[in-house]
């Protein structure tokens, strides 16, 4: 059984899309990071950063428990796990594996300055705004022009590349972008929406979600209380 502990982000989406995808039992424990519960002591425990998705697999590699934190760190671990979603050649490895490293450093870290700075941010800042939604625009494009060319980011399989960066893109209205302006990405994410797994994947914790824009929220989210517990 894989213990999940989340709630319905993009980066929870990934680990609950991957879970789907692989048909593995899992348990999923809702995190609020509004009301700042991963910050509990046992939620800190397996997630140091006290950041949502981490895991607990009751059989870990050497039939121990093991957990994880950091959503790409759990799609390499649940891929090889499973010997599913991730080429086991080397060179498909890594043209998949440098996708999955674009999404964490770049799509996820830019699109969610995106939503912040254009949804979230009590001052709206011009600078910041036209900054990240540039940079969104850009990114959008780097996909739109690698799908002219493959099937899929990783290449002609879909892959943990496709699982991580696909929830990221689901809220391009909120980043300001234009999803029509990008046809071939938009290809690709329609073909990637339709997947039961997909829709089974976004769909936990769903009914959980709420708009994050109370003070209280806002202090936990991204006030001092962050520095605070450390």
């Amino acid at each position: 059984m894989i213990e999940v502990y989340s709630w319905p982000t993009p980066n929870g989406h990934k680990v609950h899309i991957m879970l789907e995808e692989c048909g593995l039992p899992y348990r999923v424990h809702p995190v609020d990071i509004g009301a700042g519960e991963q910050f509990a002591p046992a939620f800190l425990a397996i997630s140091p950063n006290n950041k949502i998705p981490a895991i607990t697999d009751t059989d870990g590699p050497d039939g121990e428990p093991i957990s994880l934190f950091e959503s790409g760190a759990i799609l390499l671990y649940l891929a090889g796990k499973t010997g599913k979603l991730l080429p086991a050649d080397v060179r498909g490895k890594y043209e998949v594996l440098q996708w999955l490293m674009f999404q964490m450093g770049g799509v996820g870290p830019m699109l969610g300055q995106a939503h912040h700075f254009r949804i979230y941010a009590p001052e709206k800042l011009p600078y910041a705004i036209e900054r990240y939604t540039n940079e969104a625009k850009r990114l959008y494009g780097v996909i739109n022009k690698r799908l002219a060319h493959t099937t899929y980011l990783g290449g002609d399989a879909y892959s943990i590349a496709d699982i991580a960066v696909f929830p990221w893109l689901r809220s391009w209205k909120n980043q300001g972008v234009e999803m029509r302006d990008y046809p071939h990405l938009k290809g690709w994410f329609d073909e990637i929406a339709k997947r039961p797994a997909v829709q089974r994947g976004v769909e936990v914790l769903a009914g959980a979600r709420r708009p994050l824009t109370d003070d209280k929220a806002r202090d936990v989210l991204f006030g001092d209380r962050q520095v605070r517990q450390h």
